[in-house]
């Protein structure tokens, strides 16, 4: 084949080497507007794992660069004058030029011939005139070809919201560190890195609004660096802070960052191919250090196509549904770095141990198992730090061993419970005219007796036309307040769980059939008239149509929660739960898909919140003040124009004012137009937010379910409770499984005696499968636990 690469950096240079490689009658050209052997930038970071994958695709260029790397294990976070260190981390420095170089050396070592000083201004021209029959895109962040082939394309490009600045020094770090400093306008940070013998990458951000009240935006080149060095004087401890942009005038060396998407890698040009590599199709955020690794990996990829395919369009076809697929991986973690430290002040209010566990685990890519395989001191030391701190706010004896982080107690109000770890609210539509019957004393029992601190019952109705389906539990007769009264005796005499009764009304959501007659379906026969904020029709032409619920329907609904709040003091239960979300009708009077009210509970957030919120405050005045009470919203409508993260921290904070405990973060369900993100605890960003924001308890709920999620949220402080659904219906003793599979068994796990049998066997059965794993593969059985956790 004849090759051209438009752009002379990491991507264009290895996938050059590496075609050439594989075969040496390719003709390959790489034209590069930079002097030979120049480059701008300081030092790039790689993983372990990442020179694992350079060493099988060309162990040469691999021993090049091992060779000239700076090896670290350890992270060093500097916050509020403490220091805290976690090991085991594996990542390698080295600068940007070294690593060029090599890869340019590497080039011309096997053929591949490098054209240096040339500005490509038109692809099309420098494609024909090398007679070019592949065209690979590799010229970067501000890349021309995809700014000209855009509608072929298709990127999204997203500038996001701190300013940042690329600077060097002499002075020699140990540990890849991470400083944070807080000023009269806010936070500023930097990440620093050494990557050779005698200078550290060292760049610092902040958010743009902090940047501009720091005037560091009408600031020189000379002064924005001299700011920075006072302000991180005593990391630098004595030494300056260099720049190699002197080009660069006034406070043009502070940039955004730019989340770059790409659609489509590949378009054609009088049927030559032009594939996009590297910057110029996608970004990673510089805080997992992630750039030049997808740039690499990008071309050992299409180099690994082309071998495998002898059809050109057959490689590129793979190459990006493989790529596409791997780069959504890393921008996902990378995207959940980035928006970590652009809001350190959600976090600045946490002690430095925990602050510094939340970093590491930012990207969700770092798990409490995974960092207890990389550095297990660091994280028995959290551990106990953690579970001491979690009984002295639940006001209990404190531990004198680490224990997981989801086994801590924890404490709302007169509640005591046991662990974190709740039983989802979940619809079983097995209930007879509203009563709870066996089904849900066996359910609920089973769930109780299964080791969770917290369970919950399904949603249940406060009146006979508030029901999802005729199958729903309602509290709307002394039959149903009885029947609730044996599952709670139930719980409670035989079990340490607490038991909470989740209040609704399914508004135009009701009068449908159970779900596996068909979700949200109409019932075919004797249904009942639905109200809501606003007329609407939850299904398009199927669906009935809901009616505005008037002033006189209003205190209708009201009274009918303050007595069904009142059967629940009478049931027993030890906590409440209003429901606000999914549609159903408190939640259609928050979102502004469904309440186009023009009263005083529409318009504003704040006044679309004004009936849930009577209706809360009616309830809390009914409910005992030595008892919690929850509300569950929807976070996220995952429509345009609905609710959004941002509106859910203000609802919070409108709760908290009337006296919520804490907030259930679901989010969806509102609008069938929704388009949500799914993904392992895609929903804990949430509670995250509520909790470090609105300064709220929070409950994170949503694709949670192994301990290891469990405990990496509540270690970080992303939410108080973790509240498991689906797999507590596949095993009602999830929690005591789980505890067993990672080895624990102590507080804030209680077996009833009567599993106690089988609570010996399943540690049997576990400690032997790590032992033969362990035996097989030289691990000890905690890191084959581990791994065994990560899968």
């Amino acid at each position: 084949m004849n090759i051209v690469c438009i752009g002379g950096g990491p991507a264009g240079l290895y996938f050059s080497l590496l075609m050439k490689k594989q075969n040496p009658e390719h003709r390959i050209t790489v034209i590069e507007r930079n002097r030979p052997y120049d480059t701008f930038g300081w030092g790039v970071v790689f993983s372990d794992q990442t020179l694992g994958n350079l060493a099988n695709a060309d162990e040469p260029t691999a021993r090049a660069i091992l060779q000239a790397f700076n090896h670290w294990d350890d992270i060093e976070i500097h916050f509020k004058g403490a220091t805290v260190r976690s090991g085991g981390h594996g990542f390698c420095g080295i600068g940007r030029k070294r690593l060029l170089n090599i890869l340019q050396a590497r080039c011309e070592e096997l053929g591949v011939q490098l054209v240096f000083e040339t500005e490509v201004q038109d692809d099309q021209a420098i494609a024909k005139q090398y007679g070019a029959e592949l065209v690979i895109a590799s010229d970067g962040l501000n890349s021309r070809i995809r700014t000209r082939y855009a509608a072929s394309y298709q990127p999204e490009i997203e500038q996001r919201h701190c300013r940042f600045v690329w600077l060097g020094t002499r002075k020699k770090f140990e540990a890849f560190t991470f400083a944070f400093r807080q000023t009269p306008h806010g936070w500023f940070q930097a990440h620093i890195y050494q990557y050779d013998g005698d200078t550290s990458t060292f760049i610092v951000e902040t958010p743009e609004h902090v940047w501009r009240a720091a005037g560091l935006d009408a600031m020189s080149q000379e002064q924005g660096i001299a700011f920075c060095e006072a302000l991180f004087a005593e990391e630098l401890d004595g030494h300056g802070l260099l720049s190699n942009s002197p080009h660069l005038r006034g406070s043009a060396q502070w940039i955004t960052f730019p989340r770059i998407v790409c659609r489509q890698w590949v378009h054609r040009h009088d049927g030559v191919p032009v594939v996009l590599m590297g910057d110029a199709a996608h970004t990673a955020h510089y805080s997992i250090g992630s750039g030049t690794k997808l740039a690499l990996e990008d071309a050992i990829e299409l180099a690994r196509c082309f071998g495998q395919h002898g059809d050109t369009d057959a490689a590129l076809a793979a190459y990006q549904q493989l790529r596409a697929i791997e780069v959504l991986k890393i921008q996902s973690a990378a995207r959940n770095s980035m928006e970590w430290f652009e809001n350190v002040e959600r976090y600045s209010a946490m002690q430095a141990p925990q602050f510094a566990y939340s970093m590491l685990t930012r990207s969700q890519r770092i798990s409490h198992e995974n960092l207890r395989l990389r550095d297990p001191k660091y994280v028995a030391d959290y551990e106990l730090w953690l579970a001491r701190r979690a009984g002295e706010q639940a006001g209990v004896a404190l531990p004198q061993a680490a224990l997981p982080p989801m086994l801590t107690p924890f404490r709302l109000r007169g509640v005591l419970l046991k662990n974190r770890i709740a039983v989802s609210p979940m619809a079983q539509y097995s209930a007879v005219d509203g009563v709870a019957g066996d089904y849900h004393l066996m359910h609920l029992g089973a769930r109780a007796m299964g080791g969770a601190g917290l369970v919950f019952a399904e949603m249940t109705c406060v009146s006979a036309d508030a029901r999802i389906t005729p199958a729903c539990p309602g509290m709307y007769s002394e039959a149903h307040t009885q029947a609730w009264r044996r599952i709670v005796d139930f719980v409670h005499a035989n079990s340490d769980a607490k038991i909470a009764l989740q209040l609704g009304h399914a508004g135009p959501k009701g009068s449908t059939r159970p779900m596996w007659d068909g979700i949200d379906l109409p019932l075919t026969q004797d249904n009942w008239p639905l109200l809501a904020a606003s007329s609407q029709q939850y299904l398009a032409g199927v669906s009935q149509v809901a009616r505005a619920a008037t002033e006189s329907d209003l205190a209708r609904i009201e009274q009918d929660f303050v007595r069904a709040t009142l059967a629940a003091a009478v049931a027993g239960f030890d906590w409440l739960e209003l429901h606000c979300a999914h549609g159903y009708l408190l939640s259609s009077f928050i979102s502004p898909l469904t309440n186009r009210r023009t009263d005083e509970y529409g318009g504003s957030l704040e006044n679309r919140c004004r009936y849930p919120l009577r209706v809360f405050h009616a309830m809390r005045a009914a409910w005992s003040q030595d008892k919690p009470m929850s509300v569950r919203i929807s976070a996220h409508d995952w429509v345009e124009g609905g609710i959004t993260p941002d509106d859910a921290v203000v609802i919070a904070r409108l709760f908290k004012q009337a006296g919520a405990d804490l907030i259930d973060c679901s989010s969806g369900q509102v609008s069938k137009l929704e388009q949500p993100v799914y993904g392992r605890m895609f929903q804990a960003p949430f509670a995250d937010r509520v909790r470090n924001e609105a300064g709220i308890a929070s409950m994170a709920v949503g694709s949670i379910f192994e301990a290891d999620h469990a405990n990496s949220i509540i270690a970080a402080g992303r939410a108080d409770l973790c509240a498991v659904g689906r797999p507590h219906l596949a095993n009602p003793a999830w929690t005591l499984t789980e505890t067993a599979r990672i080895g624990y068994s102590g507080a804030g796990a209680t077996w009833p005696k009567q599993y106690r049998p089988a609570q010996l066997q399943l540690e049997r059965n576990l400690q032997r499968e790590r032992l033969l794993a362990a035996a097989s593969t030289g691990l000890t059985p905690q890191q084959v636990a581990a791994r065994l956790l990560e899968g």
